[in-house]
Parts: C-alpha cells; sequence; structure tokens
C-alpha cells in the first residue's frame, strides 16, 4: 500500500483553488491563483482538517502569483495552531511572493523550501532551508 493518498478534488474561488493530497506523513495543501482577503478562506478551510497522524504540512505556493496581508496571517496562524505538533512548511515562493515574505520577515518565522520535494524529505528549521 502506498504512503501517497489520493488527491482531493480541488475547491476554487474565483481566482483561487487549493487542491490536498496526503505524501507520507505530511499533507501537501497545493495552492493556485491570487491569496487575497477575497480568497483566503478557501485556505483556511483546507487548514481546518484533522491534522491527526501528521508529522508536517507543506503549503506549496509554487501556483501562487499574488498574496496579501490576509493570506500571510493566515500561514501565520497556522503555525501557532499546529505548534509544536506538527511542523508548517512552505514551499515554492515566486517571486513576488518570496518578496512580500522578505520585506515582512515571514521568511525568518516559517519554515521555506525551494519546493514540495525538498519539504517532505525531512523535518526543518524555521527560516529558509536548503533544497
Amino acid at each position: 500500500m502506498s504512503a501517497e493518498g489520493p488527491e482531493v478534488e480541488p475547491q476554487e474561488a474565483a481566482r483561487l483553488s487549493v487542491a490536498v493530497r496526503r505524501s507520507g506523513d505530511a499533507r501537501v495543501v497545493a495552492v493556485t491563483g491570487e491569496l487575497d482577503h477575497d480568497t483566503v478562506a478557501l485556505l483556511a478551510e483546507a487548514l481546518a482538517e484533522p491534522m491527526d497522524g501528521l508529522a508536517r504540512v507543506v503549503i506549496d505556493l509554487s501556483g501562487t502569483g499574488f498574496c496579501d496581508s490576509s493570506g500571510l496571517n493566515q500561514l501565520l496562524r497556522t503555525r501557532l495552531d499546529l505548534q509544536p505538533r506538527v511542523e508548517l512548511v512552505v514551499a515554492g515562493l515566486r517571486p513576488a511572493v518570496a518578496r512580500l515574505f522578505a520585506i515582512t520577515g515571514a521568511d525568518e518565522v516559517l519554515t521555506v523550501t525551494k519546493d514540495v520535494e525538498a519539504a517532505v524529505r525531512e523535518p526543518h528549521s524555521p527560516g529558509r532551508t536548503p533544497g
């Protein structure tokens, strides 16, 4: 039996799509589109699911071209809600979103990796990590 779970049907708002899947002991939440005040509830809904048996939650932002303070606040709240039981890792920041993280210092508080594969591989410390 594979540790990979089936991909859950993506939930969509006008400018945002959120798809959730399992990868080993991690839940991967792929966010595609614009993460802002009007769409953040969709991400919050996906992150409200039970976290039993998970070592980490990976937020894949490689398909996210825009994130405002509402999206960033949701990520920071989720980190606080999950720790210390479950690690939150953010992966695949595109330039505009990486800039928001750098300007606000979120890249020093949240664990950030280059891609999902690096994020699910092993535990990380907060701040930008290799891979």
